[in-house]
């Protein structure tokens, strides 16, 4: 645990420009740009005062950052993460199996966890979620600590919550104690077969309040009459969706709900830290088997998925414990196993997944007047999607956080 402190501190004071606000322009050159709404823009340079976007100009300068070896894209958005979980020094999952950390230690695992986010590339999560979600989000939004920024649910509602007036109650009380997305439990896990959980009477209650309350309403929901039911009460998204049929996704395209997959990270790295979750609820023999099984069910439904062209396939991971800070992996499976096209998936997880949080206006784009989140990996996604894992620079809010190979131009003719 001390180590970890020492990591997140000294983290916090070496990523160049976290702390200090720029007094000029800042001028990033770029060979190759992926302005995350499906266009590739060539020899352009991008300027930033503040933290947002000013204009996109090739004659601009001076240069502050020369990023023309590498593919700049906007900053990477993951609408379904766990950003609290982690394996804990007993080798246990948090939440699942270890209940003995103090307050403290949990916190500190969560700044670390959002810390890997934001190294990855990732400058926006949708964390669905904890309590503890939400002062982890405040004190990155003041500069307090380096993260990705969070959006959080605080707390789920499901169908113990009650009957629809007590639902209407929790997503009033949840959004007055600082939620910014209102998220549901319709149906049971994959590990049990994803049917319908919650009433059509209970989940419209909770979707229409969400709405009412100006807040959208992601929805865990496997099976197809659970996906169905989810679209029917005027939710925002369907999340997971292991068995929703091509019927459903019709019915998905009609109405614009969004749908999040997660098939590339949740099921692999349950597989792949079994230890750290067997023993904790369904977290069995017979669970880690279905979930075996799981992996190309998810997979077949997400190729489905892919034949209904105006069908919005925003990016999320479920990332849990173990899995934060590897969310690019998702975008891996995607592409290479999955068939989507790389352009795709680089939309939709910027421009598609900012729109399906309400914040298109914001981020998602490089274009001006949006928020400076800009990334740039090694490599071409286009051409190699694998490069996603190597994200080499990162800028949020117009402050860089991560520049492992490129030096300021300024600063190379001194050397």
């Amino acid at each position: 645990m001390r180590s970890l402190v020492r990591f997140v501190l000294l983290a916090s004071f070496i990523a160049p420009g976290w702390a200090m606000g720029q007094t000029r322009p800042i001028v990033i050159k770029a060979g190759l740009v992926l302005d995350g709404k499906g266009a590739v823009v060539r020899n352009t340079n991008i300027v930033i005062e503040g933290s947002r976007i000013v204009r996109i100009d090739p004659a601009a300068g001076p240069v502050t950052y020369d990023l023309t070896g590498l593919t700049v894209m906007p900053g990477l958005i993951d609408t379904h993460v766990h950003i609290d979980h982690h394996i804990a020094a007993n080798g246990r999952a948090w939440p699942f199996a270890t209940r003995e950390e103090t307050p403290a230690q949990t916190s500190i695992y969560g700044v670390s966890m959002a810390y890997r986010t934001l190294m990855a590339g990732f400058t926006t999560v949708q964390s669905v979620g904890s309590m503890t979600d939400k002062d982890l989000r405040d004190a990155i939004a003041r500069g307090e600590v380096p993260g990705a920024r969070i959006l959080t649910c605080l707390r789920s509602l499901s169908e113990r919550t009650g009957p629809p007036d007590q639902i209407r109650e929790f997503a009033r009380k949840v959004v007055a104690d600082g939620a910014d997305v209102v998220k549901i439990f319709a149906s049971k896990s994959i590990r049990e077969g994803g049917a319908q959980t919650m009433t059509d009477e209970q989940l419209k209650a909770a979707c229409e309040e969400a709405k009412a309350l100006g807040k959208k309403s992601p929805v865990h929901a496997h099976s197809a009459e659970s996906a169905r039911a989810t679209v029917l009460a005027g939710c925002t998204s369907v999340e997971h969706g292991a068995y929703v049929t091509d019927e459903v996704f019709s019915l998905m395209e009609q109405h614009g709900t969004y749908y999040d997959p997660n098939i590339g990270l949740v099921l692999q790295n349950y597989l792949e830290h079994k230890p750290a979750f067997y023993g904790s609820g369904n977290y069995n023999d017979e669970g880690f088997a279905f979930m075996e099984k799981g992996v190309q069910i998810v997979l077949d439904t997400f190729k489905r998925a892919l034949k209904h062209k105006s069908l919005k396939i925003v990016f999320g991971t479920d990332a849990t414990a173990g899995a934060n800070g590897r969310n690019y992996e998702e975008l891996i499976v995607r592409v290479r196993d999955g068939g989507q096209p790389p352009m795709d998936a680089v939309v939709s997880a910027t421009s598609l997944a900012a729109e399906s949080l309400g914040l298109q206006g914001k981020i998602g784009a490089i274009a001006p007047g949006l928020e400076a989140d800009i990334i740039a990996t090694d490599g071409n996604p286009l051409q190699d999607i694998t490069a996603v894992r190597r994200v080499v620079f990162v800028m949020k809010g117009g402050k860089v956080y991560k520049n492992d190979r490129y030096i300021e131009p300024a600063k190379s003719a001194t050397r």
